[in-house]
């Protein structure tokens, strides 16, 4: 079997094909959350402890050259290097609501799974002719 016929095949699998889907859907519901959490909650935090932007609480850990604006950008421009405390707590606040939604989707799920199905129903009875042709078959089965 040829190495591209294997991959061809490899590559159709459900699978597979649900697992890609899955990923790029998870790519952009990363950036929902992304924006969730840079644009609404941490500026709501920033507001009610007195900061408005988290992405800019640093601390410079050297020595800037003078006349360099002292905003992370710059300071990573220039070499200098930065303890950037204030994006990892938006990670970290980002990370914890993805890991909540997609707690709250699991439980739903499983909900869903456990909610019992109806019962198949029981097989209709055949039809009374049927029966009588059954036990006739049976009959003669028992005296030859």
């Amino acid at each position: 079997m040829s190495i591209l016929k294997e991959f061809r095949e490899f590559a159709v699998k459900g699978n597979v094909i649900d697992l890609a889907v899955g990923v790029i859907i998870g790519g952009a519901f990363g950036k929902i959350v992304d924006s969730l959490v840079n644009d609404i909650i941490m500026p709501l935090i920033g507001l009610i402890i007195g900061r408005l932007d988290f992405s800019n609480l640093f601390i410079v850990l050297g020595t800037a050259p003078p006349g360099t604006v002292h905003t992370i950008a710059e300071l990573k421009k220039v070499g200098v290097p930065v303890f950037a405390y204030g994006n990892f707590i938006s990670i970290v606040v980002n990370f914890v609501i993805l890991a909540f939604v997609v707690f709250m989707m699991v439980k739903q799920i499983n909900r869903l799974r456990r909610t019992k199905l109806p019962e198949p129903a029981a097989p209709a009875q055949p039809p009374e002719d049927i029966m009588l042709l059954r036990e006739i078959r049976d009959g003669l089965n028992r005296r030859g």
